[in-house]
């Protein structure tokens, strides 16, 4: 018996004895009668964490005047009710209509049709299963039937998918040959709730519950169904017209579309919308040969690869010269056209009185049935737009691309580039296209605003922001500086820490380069900025008939040359590429020097290498070597406030998805943290991956055993307990990017936990105080000038006024904004148990943006955050996930963290591991 058992008896005897036991407990009936039982109390639940309440606002900095793209909303009648219905469309027979286009077109035409028996109302539909009013429709069950005429999802159907058309079954046949067939739809509508419009004026004192999100929900709906009605693409909350002013093509055969995003938002200053301009990419509308010529960069249709095909223009929408009607594509022909045969149905009968049929091919049945020119059909596939059993054939040259359809596969980025490009507006051509679009949408019109008493301003909001001062920079010699504008240089200066670089070689894989030359411009520009360069050991070129070998080859050929003639291993390698962007060897290479042999490298491609090029290269060596380019005069004092009192770690914490398409690419997710307290310019990271499009970092805790945690904060923690003088962190500050607001809580109670179970692990007596703060980009707030036509100046802060009425949130420019209108970096804090002031924190903030060792400016986001990206990318492209996606099935995704065995990066070699590699 242990111990435990003899104090659960009451009995401390350890001698086990039988009569060392207390008499056994009487029998169940000599309970007295009067004898109320307890209740066991269970463990009082965990008190779940929320985003924290303002702290008041800063103060610091010179005051600025500004105006956002928020437009002021007044609401007059909120003593109503929204009442929401559940919508059921089914065909006449009580089957369910599956197609997501029709239900619009099939609601629009129960208004239409029913005005009296929907007691005049309008209402606000979202296009699949819900349906809102302003006050009670007549009945709380309501039937109507309704006839539609031939069933197409014209763009007006509003709805952002590109599936098509109504329904996907057997009477779509028929219509290929009656094009005039009406169809009968039943339409029911069930009360489902009851929403007050009170719950409006609860967004804007900040109080967010189930009803005040749903209200807010109804007037976005409104929004995407006019916009729906104007014959606009939606995507969530944007839209997008049919106008070919606003295509842009990007080559390939995709264009990017350029539409307005819009949304209803609780701010300090009451109800606001915020409206913005965005960008869609859709397929080259018009004859399908002239898409799939573009997509594929051939020359002409014979070219054309058909399975690549065949892939890329499944469930795009066409139609027909023949006829007006609209199609899904389902697939191609396998044959060509001139030998693809069908059975075609002729009007004399056989003895059992069924039509015979006679197979035909389609390119017969077309020039000769149909008296239709085919120029070029003949030898290639048919489009197919009929189910696997009965296909429905149409001629290549007959069909067109619908416009506005989605192009939802990754871009090139070539594409991307063009795309930046195109869309890119300075701050006052994006003014004045915002306050077109606002005019034009006409919303003073739209019955709904109407019924709920809602007037949206037309003048954009006005706001005090404030600019701080750039924070005071170090670089060598002791000298100090200030930034200008946000940025610096070190023209006549030097690094402030410069390493050596020496033991080191440089490789060259086929790049057109004298490489003599480039050496000594180096070892010239290093000397100007303290980095010692002693000469490269040698240069090793790759061998000629290397040059086409696969990557890995590639790879192995030059790591067996570099071993056969070097002494022992180099401490650096400086790597030529023969292509800037997506060189093949680069993912292969970076893996064999870190992961490999812990060999610091770096590479580049010597295409256009001058002065400024050099310093930057030799800014991202210095950091990979463990030296350090300028440093925060705070930091070397050190002076932050509550930073420099008290062991700080700073953590940058991102997750990274495959691209769209790409669905079972397993998500990275890498965390960065600081080292060697006092200072907040030095950065390692870890980097894992997990099950695809997994938000949440799952390896932040992971215990192997009793004894063992192999999670990403043990590495993290221990690195800053040996980089800082065998000191624990005491503050943890958590920089977390790419979280939504519906995800705040899971940052707060699902990884918090984790990193506190982390520290538990190490050391159970340890108590941490926690930060949290989420760093959002994919926001629609702009700022502009009231009366300039530059962006905000960097360092403009905005506490106020469009931020959260209740939560402690703020917009950051830090940077300066050269192209385009400057995006805002929203920092939300959601934990703050260090205290500190709204000041403080926004300066460290602020200061984090000075601290980022690759570039000579401000960046926009805080650097822990911008290195997290880095290094999820550089270790993704050690594993070329993407090769096995093109072919297989994109269905990881959808499983839950851990279900699907995800491959597993390899570890950086121990002399790498905490180094700045992805600088």
């Amino acid at each position: 018996m242990d111990s435990h058992e003899e104090t659960e008896n009451g009995n401390g005897n350890r001698n086990g004895s039988a009569e060392a036991l207390p008499p056994p407990p009487p029998p169940p009936t000599e309970i007295p009668p009067d004898v109320v039982p307890i209740k066991a109390e269970p463990d009082p639940p965990k008190k779940k964490r929320v985003p924290m309440a303002r702290r008041g606002s800063g103060t610091k900095g010179q005051k600025v005047q500004l105006l956002s793209n928020h437009f002021k909303v007044n609401v007059t009648n909120v003593d109503g009710h929204f009442y929401h219905y559940s919508v059921n469309l089914m065909y006449e027979d009580g089957r369910p209509v599956e197609g997501k286009g029709v239900g619009r077109k099939v609601l629009d035409r129960v208004q239409d049709t029913y005005d009296t028996e929907l007691a005049g109302k309008h209402f606000a539909y979202d296009g699949e299963k819900s349906l809102f009013t302003v006050g009670p429709l007549p009945g709380n069950k309501l039937e109507f039937t309704v006839l539609l005429e031939e069933v197409t999802s014209a763009r007006n159907n509003g709805n952002a998918s590109p599936e098509g058309r109504a329904s996907p079954n057997e009477s779509d046949r028929k219509r290929v040959r009656r094009p005039f067939q009406s169809k009968t739809f039943k339409v029911e509508l069930s009360f489902a709730a009851k929403i007050p419009m009170q719950a409006i004026t609860n967004v804007i004192r900040g109080q967010e519950n189930e009803n005040s999100m749903e209200a807010l929900r109804v007037l976005d709906i409104i929004l995407r169904q006019h916009a729906a009605k104007q014959g606009c693409l939606l995507v969530r909350q944007s839209f997008f017209h049919n106008d070919p002013k606003n295509f842009a093509d990007v080559g390939g055969g995709v264009l990017g579309c350029r539409g307005f995003h819009s949304s209803f938002r609780g701010t300090q200053s009451g109800l606001s919308l915020n409206i913005d301009v965005s960008t869609t990419m859709i397929v080259q509308p018009g004859p399908v040969v002239d898409f799939l010529i573009a997509n594929q960069n051939v020359r002409d249709p014979y070219s054309i690869d058909w399975n690549k095909a065949k892939r890329m223009l499944k469930n795009l929408r066409i139609k027909t010269t023949t006829s007006n009607q609209e199609f899904k594509i389902t697939g191609l022909s396998e044959k060509p056209c001139r030998e693809q045969t069908f059975s075609l149905k002729q009007r004399n009968r056989d003895e059992n009185g069924e039509p015979e049929a006679v197979e035909v091919t389609v390119y017969d049945y077309f020039v000769n049935n149909r008296n239709v020119e085919l120029r070029y059909s003949a030898d290639l596939p048919c489009i197919n737009v009929g189910k696997p059993k009965r296909p429905t054939f149409f001629p290549l040259e007959l069909c067109s691309l619908v416009s506005l359809q989605r192009y939802t596969k990754s871009l090139s980025g070539l594409q991307r580039a063009s795309l930046v490009e195109k869309s890119r507006q300075k701050p006052q051509e994006r003014m004045s296209v915002l306050s077109h679009a606002l005019k034009v949408s006409n919303y003073d019109a739209e019955p709904m605003l109407k019924s709920c008493g809602i007037s949206i301003s037309s003048a954009f909001t006005q706001i005090n922001g404030r600019v701080l001062p750039a924070p005071k920079l170090k670089c060598g010699n002791g000298d100090d500086f200030f930034p200008r504008n946000g940025r610096w240089n070190f023209n006549n200066k030097q690094l402030v820490e410069p390493t050596k670089i020496e033991r080191w070689a440089v490789v060259n894989f086929s790049a057109r380069c004298d490489t003599r030359s480039l050496v000594r411009d180096l070892q010239k520009c290093a000397g100007m900025k303290g980095i010692g360069i002693e000469a490269p050991f040698d240069v090793f070129e790759e061998s000629p008939q290397n040059r086409r070998a696969p990557p890995l080859v590639r790879v192995e050929k030059m790591f067996e040359d570099v071993q056969s003639k070097l002494p022992g291993a180099p401490k650096f390698l400086l790597c030529l590429l023969p292509e800037r962007k997506n060189c093949e060897v680069y993912g292969p290479w970076k893996k064999k020097c870190l992961a490999d042999f812990g060999i610091v490298t770096q590479c580049m491609a010597p295409i256009r290498v001058n002065d400024q090029y050099l310093t930057n290269l030799l800014l991202k060596i210095n950091a990979k070597l463990g030296g350090l380019n300028s440093m925060l005069a705070v930091e070397h004092t050190p002076s932050i406030p509550l930073v420099s009192k008290v062991p700080t770690i700073i953590l940058g914490m991102d997750v990274s998805h495959g691209s769209p398409g790409h669905s079972d690419v397993p998500s990275i997710a890498a965390v960065v943290s600081s080292r060697q307290w006092p200072l907040i310019s030095r950065y390692r990271a870890s980097v894992r991956t997990q099950s695809p499009k997994v938000e949440m970092i799952d390896n932040l805790f992971k215990p192997v055993s009793d004894t063992e945690d192999d999670g990403i904060m043990r590495e993290a923690l221990l690195d800053f307990y040996v980089s800082s003088g065998k000191r624990k962190p005491e503050h943890i500050i958590i920089f977390r990017d790419g979280v939504s607001e519906s995800q705040f809580n899971q940052v707060l109670n699902i990884e918090l936990d984790k990193i506190i179970e982390s520290c538990k692990f190490l050391d159970e007596k340890w108590n941490p105080k926690f930060v949290v703060i989420v760093a959002q980009k994919n926001h629609h707030t702009k700022f502009f000038q009231n009366n300039a036509p530059e962006n905000v100046p960097p360092g403009t802060i905005i506490d106020n006024n469009v931020c959260h009425p209740r939560t402690y949130d703020f917009y950051l420019c830090a940077h300066a904004g050269m192209i385009g209108t400057t995006r805002p970096t929203h920092y939300h804090v959601l934990l703050d148990e260090v205290g500190f002031s709204p000041d403080d924190l926004q300066e460290l903030v602020h200061s984090l943006s000075y601290v980022y060792q690759r570039s000579t400016t401000a960046i926009s986001v805080v650097a822990p955050v911008c290195y997290a990206h880095l290094a999820a990318t550089q270790m993704s492209q050690w594993m070329k996930f993407e090769d096995t996606s093109e072919t297989s099935s994109s269905h990881g995704g959808v499983t839950s963290a851990g279900s699907v065995p995800v491959p597993q990066l390899p570890r950086l070699q121990e002399g790498v591991a905490s180094s700045m590699f992805f600088c």
